[in-house]
């Protein structure tokens, strides 16, 4: 997926309200701009790491820029959470995803007191499919979510696994935007609640599936699998 273009480069200076970041400009301008992602971005948020910023005309917007990457270390991260499932939607349409190819794609199935990222047909078949980002990284290649506390996500696990005992095939997938990722495991130390749930769904038959995207300064295609380890 190409990324918006021109993107400006600068400097994060800092993350507040949840929403916004300040950055400073090649010029030493300070601009605010909007950030997509509720989480902490604990790794990513961080002052002084190079960003990339995106600026809309729109005269209906009151902040003219949005965050779109962050460099940390020697990798480009996305952290527009508002493309992730976009990203994913891609890669279900173009067979980029082992298992998950030839399938019908509607996007936002309601399901029990949930909306689900994907409904995925194929004759007899039904596939539920959430998607979550995952920009945190423990120890060297260890990508883990999520990097706060996720009451909705522990609840779209249980539906996941619903789904299954309904006769879905319930897949559970994390989009992993760290370049230096090898694996990925849930985040036990952050929400241990998040990752006891995990573990119990995929017994319970729910499939935990974890993709790597490929991230430059002009696009982000979902990549290859990574191993799940619980």
């Amino acid at each position: 997926m190409k990324l918006p273009s021109p993107l400006l480069e600068g400097v994060l200076l800092r993350r507040y309200k949840r929403f916004f970041v300040d950055v400073e400009l090649p010029d030493a301008t300070v601009v605010t701009a909007h950030t997509p992602n509720t989480g902490s971005m604990q790794q990513c948020a961080v002052p002084g790491y190079r960003v990339l910023i995106s600026r809309a005309d729109d005269p209906q917007r009151k902040l003219k820029y949005t965050l779109e990457l962050i460099r940390v270390g020697d990798d480009w991260v996305d952290t527009h959470t508002q493309r992730t499932n976009r990203l994913v939607e891609e890669a279900l349409r173009k067979g980029w995803i082992a298992g998950l190819t030839g399938y019908a794609v509607t996007p936002e199935f309601r399901f029990g007191a949930s909306r689900i990222d994907f409904l995925l047909k194929k004759a007899d078949e039904q596939v539920l499919l959430e998607v979550k980002n995952v920009t945190l990284i423990k120890g060297e290649s260890t990508a883990c979510f999520p990097d706060a506390v996720t009451i909705r996500g522990q609840k779209h696990l249980r539906e996941l696994l619903a789904a299954k005992q309904q006769g879905y095939r319930a897949v559970i997938f994390f989009l992993v935007q760290r370049g230096e990722a090898t694996e990925f495991s849930p985040a036990d130390n952050i929400d241990p609640e998040y990752g006891r749930l995990l573990r119990e769904v995929v017994a319970g038959g729910v499939e935990a599936l974890a993709y790597q995207t490929l991230v430059t300064s002009d696009e982000n295609r979902v990549q290859q699998q990574i191993p799940v380890v619980l």
